[in-house]
């Protein structure tokens, strides 16, 4: 239990200063580097909750794709960052009291816990001792909750195409492909035969 609960603290630390330094770092870079360090760690903690699908689909989904996804797009694009920091003082004080509000709520979350200790055992369902982690989660999702389940996908189907057409825009001087022009183009129009003379050239 002292081994549990000092990985637990070790994990829990790693996360929270790492989390400080993806705000804090000066490079976009390294800050993506230390998000990655954070969603580590959080898998770890799903580890030691038992929750291990959780903490696989932590570690595929958000740091084989996401977190390496926002690594590409920052290392490709040509962003100022003296510029994109001019603005950092001027909202820090909305995001102090963001920060803030979510504190009490963590407060009163944690508060409500500690004062009424039967709250955990209410709220959580009974799991047969033959059954899986990873089994009982997908019953759950695919039975009770599988309407809820294929709505998230839509919106997330939707999100997807309006980014796309949000980003998606015509710009002068950029050729586009012409799918039913190439297809019905004759061998007249796509072959030219040219006789060319020795060492003449076209």
């Amino acid at each position: 239990m002292i081994v549990q609960a000092l990985v637990f603290y070790m994990f829990a630390a790693i996360a929270v200063a790492g989390g400080v330094m993806v705000i804090s770092a000066r490079n976009p870079v390294h800050s993506v580097l230390f998000l990655i360090l954070v969603f580590f760690n959080a898998a770890g903690l799903f580890l030691l909750l038992g929750a291990e699908f959780l903490a696989m689909v932590l570690v595929v989904v958000y740091v084989g794709a996401v977190a390496v996804l926002f690594l590409f797009v920052v290392m490709m694009l040509d962003i100022n960052y003296l510029k994109l920091r001019e603005g950092f003082l001027q909202y820090l004080p909305t995001g102090a009291l963001v920060g803030l509000v979510l504190l009490v709520e963590l407060g009163l979350v944690l508060g409500s816990w500690v004062f009424a200790p039967e709250a955990p055992a209410q709220l959580a369902a009974p799991t047969p001792a033959d059954l899986t982690n990873t089994e009982a989660l997908g019953q759950i999702v695919y039975t009770q909750y599988v309407y809820l389940f294929q709505a998230a996908g839509l919106i997330l189907l939707v999100a997807m195409v309006g980014t796309i057409l949000l980003t998606l825009r015509a710009r002068d001087g950029v050729r586009r492909q012409n799918i039913s022009r190439q297809i019905s183009r004759t061998r007249e129009e796509s072959v030219e035969i040219r006789k060319v003379p020795t060492r003449g050239g076209i």
